[in-house]
Order: C-alpha cells, then structure tokens, then sequence
C-alpha cells in the first residue's frame, strides 16, 4: 500500500494494481484481500490502492503504473446499497471505511475508479470485479435510478469484467497479459465485441434496446440467463448493445476443497493495515468467525448468491477449517469464542447434488420442494461443530450465519446439535421473509407451514435440553405482492406464534436478481399477469410500520442480545 513497503519487499515496480472502495484488511472475509493474496502466490507483485481521492486521478499513482493490468472493485458491497437506504435515504456511515466514516466510497465506484486508472495511465488494462460489477455484467434494472443500464463494461468502458468469487479468472488474466495472449474465453469473465463471436453453444439474449421496450422479454431474459449459471453445461450468453456484444462466458468451474483450502492457508494476518488509526468496523464481527464454504442452491428471487457465488457448494475441507481455527487460538484477539463457522447458509456445508456434475438447469434445489438428487445429510458440519469445540483454547462454538430451517428439517438431529451443543449464540438466525402463498412463491421461499413445523421441532428441542429458545426470524417489506393487509397478517401471525419482530428490512431490487425485474414489470414472470407492486414512500413506509408496531407481552421466541440461558 506504500513505496516504502514496495522497497522492503525489493519490488521496483508492480505488476497488478488493486483499486478497492474498501479499506484493505488482509482478512479471508475481504475479497480484495483474497484476490491480491493469490496473485502474490502466484509470482505476481500486487499493491492495493483503498479508498482513493475519486475527484483526483493522482490518488492511484502512488504505487507507480502496473506492469500488467488494473483490477477495479467498489469493494465488498454495492456502492449504491452501501451509500443508500433501502428507501434512498443517503446512509451516515459505512462499516468498510476506518472510524465507520462516510463518503470515502463514491456513488458508482467502479465506474469512478475506472474513470480515474484511465486518466492515471493511459493504455493499461482495466479488470471490473467485485459484487457491483458481478451483478451488472448484463442490461439490469438500476432501482436507484428506476430504469434499465447498459452492462457496466460499456459504461466503464473497461477491457474485461470478472463475476465471482474470481480467482482462478483474475490468475488467468494475468498470466495471459504476462504471456501478450488474448483474453477472450476466460471463464467466469465477460468482454465486449465489435461483432458477434463465431462460438458454439451460445445463447442470444434480447439486447439493450429491445429490453427497453418489452418488459416481457426483460422477464424472460432473466429467466434465462438464470438457468445458465452452470460451469460445465452453461450456454455463453450474447446480449447486443447497439452495434456491440457483450460476451458472458459460463462461470469459472467450482473450485476443488484442495484449491479452497490453499485459499485459506494463505498467510493473511487478519487485521486492518497498520497505517490505518482508526479500526474498521466490518473486521470485528468477522474477525474471530471461519467461512467453511461458498455458494447457496437456495435460488431465492430476491438473493444475488446464485449470480456471484454460484448455486453449487464449494466446501473446505475439514482439516482445513480445523487448521485456521487452531491458528485462531494463538492470536491475541481471540477469547476463546469462534463467533460464527458457516457460509452463506450455514446448513449447506457438503451438500452436493448426487447427479455428476449436478446436470440440472432449476435456479432452486430447495424450491418448489427439495429436489430428490440433493444429498440433505447434515453429518459433516454436525461432526465439525464436535471437532471444532474440542480444540484445545476453544470455549464456544456458535453458528451466526444463518441456516435454512426448510433443510435442516430434512435433519431433526441437526436442530438438536445445534441446541445440546449450545452452538446458538442468544438466538437462531432463520429467514422466513413472508407468509403469503404468492409473495412466498415470487420469492421462491418455502411453506407457512414448513416454518411453523421448524418452530415447533426446535421449540421442543430447547425444551428437552432445559434451554430457552430464542429465535430471530427476518421478514421483508413491500416486497412484489406484498400489500398492507399482508403485512397485518405477518403481525397477526407474530403475535400468535409468539414472534417478536426485530429484523426486517425493506426491499431493494438488486442488480440482475428475478424479485428486481418483478419489481421493475410489476408482473409475475412465470403468467406474465400483473401484480401489485408497493414503490411509494407512503406505502413501502407504512408496510414496514404495521408490522413494526406489532407487539407480544412475554415472548418465549424472540431476539435477544443474551447468550441462551439453561434453567
């Protein structure tokens, strides 16, 4: 991050520039982190420009021009989510900058970054990466500006974007420019063409301009473009812009447990860079936490898991985890509390499906129900909780990140893992997000039912364990068929099941995600039959109001701050 760093390491000059919208913290839950890690172990000398000037191009000359290329990402979140509220209000604060501080991030950060590296060093390669430019490879609804954009390659006007989780594309990239060879084909990356690609197996999707003025074929575009997200039998998506082709290639094949665990053994120190006097505040509910896989087969409409990480499972293996948590145990910042061992969904932890290759275009393995080629064995993160306690140093065992309640009733002795071995810190995290049959199906999210069975089975669990259960359940507001009287009766059914109401949030339609274009057509994407859709101030506000003054004397099932006490 400095000259004088450059000049301990004996490096003249770089071969990679990183440019984040995040401060840098050498951490594996930091993707400019992992990024600039696996090119330094790869040969390559990696320096990291974080949070720069936007309004000045100098503030990324610091480090000198990069021999190879630019890597550009607005960091760990959406630049827009990260400035804005759900309702557009501008946000005060920002958890990936030193002391929280606000407005270290520019709107549109790739799109500023790229502006900046292109007046800095003219000719360089410009590589978009990270959440904001994975979501945006293709035409995409923007709800901040309520319309339809470009790709963000023509906008940045960069040479090539990178979609997920990114390693192996951004290694080939640079040992492609490394060796003056053409960077078209990389899978897991998207380009631009003048023409259309003499390719095989490609699939043309409506443009920019036709989009424009059918909102049915928007819908359908989403569609598909969901059902080819898939490594080996994806199509490479062709999607015209005016005279120019953006060129999606399937994505990068899932990385193997040996390749994910050389990932993690990598020497990060897990800190802030030390130039930094402040601390950054999205470290700390990481700091003491493992990731133990990546990637969701929930397909939830709404999620952009699927389009970023990808729908297939990629698992550490055991031994691996158990390493880094051994490693943990050494460090000063540990207390002898592992905060959070999971991944997006905690419950998922080497679930594949039993066909080779998972030969299977469904967006959801979980949705309309629970596909019978989905192996739903909990065994392996049940025995990794065990393992996991019983390192030397290691005091407790939690599971914050969420699970799928849907799933883990395929696994009753799952639900008792989790209580008997106290591995819930003050309250199970689940997200029903609704209960109206049609809102459940736009979000593709299980049953009323299959919740209150969930409720049920791990109230009862609780019970046999002499522990008091505490649940915290995440509902959505205004999202597409989502009406006030809806509401009232998610309010109605807290106050039955004894649900005290403390996470909600308010819709956002994300960048490429089917619930965006719900949202943008008002139009159920499967009838094509228009829906209600809440977009005003008054009505997304008072969604989220009915069901916020909804209020339950002596809750048994609630949120709270407390570690689960045993009477």
């Amino acid at each position: 991050m400095s000259r004088a760093e450059m000049q301990s390491l004996g490096w003249p000059e770089l071969d990679v520039l990183l440019v984040t919208g995040d401060a840098y913290v050498d951490h594996p839950s930091f993707g400019t982190a992992i990024i600039g890690r696996v090119l330094v172990e790869s040969g390559f000398r990696v320096g990291v420009i974080a949070q720069p000037d936007w309004k000045s191009p100098q503030s990324v000359t610091g480090l000198g021009r990069p021999r190879l290329f630019a890597g550009i990402t607005a960091g760990a979140m959406d630049s827009m989510v990260s400035n804005y509220t759900a309702n557009k209000k501008l946000r005060r604060n920002d958890a990936y900058a030193p002391g929280d501080c606000y407005g270290l991030r520019p709107n549109r950060a790739t799109l500023i970054y790229t502006n900046l590296i292109k007046h800095a060093f003219p000719g360089l390669t410009t590589v978009l990466g990270g959440i904001e430019a994975s979501l945006r490879r293709l035409v995409h609804y923007d709800y901040w500006e309520d319309k339809l954009r470009r790709s963000i390659l023509l906008d940045a006007k960069a040479d090539i974007l990178v979609y997920g989780m990114g390693e192996t594309a951004v290694t080939e990239i640079a040992w492609r420019l490394f060796r003056h060879e053409p960077l078209e084909g990389i899978p897991g990356t998207a380009v631009v063409c003048n023409e259309i690609p003499a390719e095989t197996n490609v699939l043309h999707l409506p443009g920019f301009e036709a989009l424009q003025a059918s909102k049915e074929k928007l819908l359908d575009a989403a569609l598909l473009s969901e059902q080819e997200q898939h490594w080996k039998h994806g199509k490479i998506l062709i999607q015209a812009h005016g005279n120019r082709q953006v060129v999606v290639y399937p994505p990068a094949q899932p990385l193997t447990a040996s390749e994910l665990d050389a990932i993690y053994a990598l020497p990060f120190t897990r800190q802030a860079h030390p130039s930094y006097t402040e601390p950054v505040p999205a470290l700390n509910p990481v700091l003491n936490s493992v990731v133990t896989h990546r990637g969701c087969f929930g397909g939830c409409s709404f999620c952009a898991l699927g389009f970023h990480q990808g729908k297939l499972i990629q698992s550490r293996s055991a031994e691996s985890i158990l390493k880094e948590i051994r490693t943990l145990t050494t460090l000063k910042s540990f207390h002898g509390t592992l905060t959070d061992l999971g991944g997006p969904s905690a419950n998922m932890y080497q679930m594949q499906c039993r066909r080779p290759q998972g030969e299977c275009s469904r967006p959801s393995c979980l949705y309309p129900a629970i596909c019978q080629y989905l192996d739903t064995r909990h065994q392996a993160q049940k025995e990794l909780l065990k393992l996991a306690k019983n390192i030397p140093g290691v005091k407790h065992v939690f599971v914050a990140s969420g699970i799928r309640y849907d799933l883990a009733l395929e696994d009753h002795g799952y639900i008792e893992t989790l209580v008997k071995g106290n591995h819930v810190s003050g309250a199970l995290k689940v997200a029903p997000e609704h209960i109206d049959p049609m809102v459940l199906k736009l979000m593709r999210k299980p049953s009323l039912n299959c919740f209150d069975r969930f409720i049920d089975i791990y109230l009862n669990k609780c019970r046999q364990a002499g522990q008091t259960a505490y649940l915290t359940a995440y509902f959505i507001a205004s999202f597409p068929g989502s009406r006030r009287e809806h509401m009232q009766a998610m309010a109605d059914y807290a106050q039955k099941r004894n649900l005290r109401v403390e996470q909600m949030q308010d819709f956002i339609p994300l960048p490429m995600t089917l619930a965006g274009i719900i949202y943008y057509t008002n139009m159920d994407p499967w009838t094509k039959k228009p829906i209600f859709t809440g977009k005003t101030s008054s009505e997304r506000h008072a969604q989220r109001r009915v069901l916020l003054n909804a209020t339950i004397p002596n809750p048994h099932v609630r949120k709270h701050s407390k570690p689960i006490s045993k009477k």
